[in-house]
C-alpha cells in the first residue's frame, strides 16, 4: 500500500468529514427502518432514497478510511523552503494579464479549486514543483500555454 502525502490540515479535514459521515449513519438507518414500515418496498421512494444515501455514505466512509490509513503528514521542517514542494503556498503572476493568484500544492483528496488548492500531480502542480521565486513556469492547457512567474513561496 503506497503512502499518501497530506498536509496536517488535510488530515484534520478528512477526520472531521469521517466523523460527520459516521454520525449520519444511524440517522439514515432509522430513515430506512421507518420507510420499510410503510409497506411495499417496490414503490417506496423514501426507502430507496434512504438506501441510496446509506450506500453513498458507506462508500465515502470506506474511501476516507483508506486514505487515512495511507496518510502521511509531510514534515515541513524537512523541506527546502527556497523551492516549491508539497504543501507550499505560492503566489503566481500570470504573464498574460499580470493578474496575481495564490495557490497551495496539496495531495490527493485535499484539492479544492474554491480554496485554491491544487494537486501536486496536476499539470500546474507538476510545473511548479522544484521552482524558485523569480522562475517562470509554462502550463500546457487546452486554450494554449499559460505562463506564470513565481512571486513568493511560503510554508
Amino acid at each position: 500500500m503506497s503512502s499518501l502525502p497530506v498536509t496536517a490540515e488535510g488530515k484534520r479535514k478528512m477526520h472531521a468529514e469521517l466523523d460527520l459521515l459516521s454520525a449520519r449513519l444511524p440517522i439514515v438507518a432509522k430513515a430506512i427502518e421507518e420507510a420499510r414500515e410503510k409497506g411495499d418496498l417496490r414503490e417506496n421512494a423514501e426507502y430507496h432514497a434512504a438506501r441510496e444515501e446509506m450506500s453513498l455514505l458507506n462508500a465515502r466512509i470506506t474511501e476516507l478510511k483508506g486514505k487515512l490509513a495511507r496518510a502521511v503528514v509531510v514534515d515541513e521542517s524537512q523541506i527546502d523552503t527556497s523551492r516549491i514542494a508539497f504543501g507550499a503556498k505560492i503566489t503566481l503572476e500570470a504573464l498574460r494579464d499580470k493578474s496575481v493568484e495564490d495557490w497551495q500544492l496539496v495531495g490527493d483528496g485535499e484539492d479544492d479549486a474554491l480554496e485554491n488548492k491544487i494537486l501536486t500531480s496536476s499539470p500546474m502542480g507538476s510545473a511548479l514543483l522544484g521552482k524558485k521565486v523569480g522562475e517562470t513556469i509554462v502550463v500546457k492547457a487546452p486554450i494554449g500555454d499559460l505562463k506564470y512567474k513565481v512571486k513568493s513561496i511560503a510554508y
